[in-house]
């Protein structure tokens, strides 16, 4: 068999398998689930937090320093992931997507969101400027995005046995990761209208102010309710 017929014929049997679908009752893993036909559905908030100017930080710095605030975000990122009860489920470069799973999840998400904001802009950046004149001095600051979304996603495993991960079908985890790209800055974190109505009243107001401003994002053609934030939660 020649690789072309290889590949010809592994495309086949994936589109003649049939899903073994099952609802899930937590935030699954790639080992609980069969690379053949397995599939997950779940009713999750998910979360992409993505370090802003990544192109100016790897032009203008010094490798080793440019490693050290992507390595200083994936860590803080991931911690306030896991410290507000989420799942981290995928690094991409250096952004992250974490999953959260049941009763209080946009709460919990939304919450996780603020934290990171705060870690930011008041670990990261002070740290990193203190210490090198070059990422004072640089035309760009570091800061990121975050965003979060709701729903109903097919969790799959995709890849060849011995090298695969999930992969997260549905809007929720393509929208989450499309709102962290927005940059309005001093805006950071961008919410889907399906979680800020699921929110609780601590995630929403702040001594007595809306941490949230409502306007419209365009999205494939459909006009979005979201809600932006610039305040920050310290964790």
């Amino acid at each position: 068999m020649t690789n072309i017929d290889e590949l010809i014929n592994d495309v086949q049997t994936i589109v003649n398998t049939e899903w073994n679908k099952r609802t899930g009752q937590k935030v699954p893993t790639t080992t609980g689930m069969a690379l053949a036909g397995g599939a997950v559905e779940l009713d999750a908030t998910f979360l992409y937090a993505d370090l802003a100017n990544s192109s100016k930080i790897a032009k203008e710095l010094d490798r080793r320093i440019a490693a050290k605030i992507i390595k200083s975000f994936l860590m803080t990122s991931v911690k306030l992931v896991k410290l507000n009860g989420g799942s981290v489920v995928s690094f991409d470069g250096d952004r992250i997507l974490g999953v959260f799973y049941g009763a209080g999840k946009n709460s919990s998400a939304v919450k996780c969101a603020l934290n990171i904001n705060y870690a930011v802009s008041e670990i990261i950046r002070p740290k990193f400027e203190a210490k090198y004149n070059s990422v004072k001095n640089a035309t760009f600051k570091i800061e990121h995005g975050v965003g979060v979304d709701t729903g109903t996603v097919l969790a799959v495993r995709g890849g060849v046995r011995g090298e695969n991960d999930l992969i997260w079908i549905g809007r929720a985890a393509n929208l989450a990761a499309k709102l962290s790209d927005i940059r309005e800055s001093p805006n950071h974190s961008f919410i889907t209208a399906s979680v800020y109505n699921r929110l609780n009243k601590e995630s929403i107001y702040a001594n007595g102010k809306n941490m949230w401003e409502k306007r419209t994002w365009n999205f494939l053609d459909d006009k979005l309710n979201i809600y932006r934030s610039t305040w920050y939660w310290e964790p």
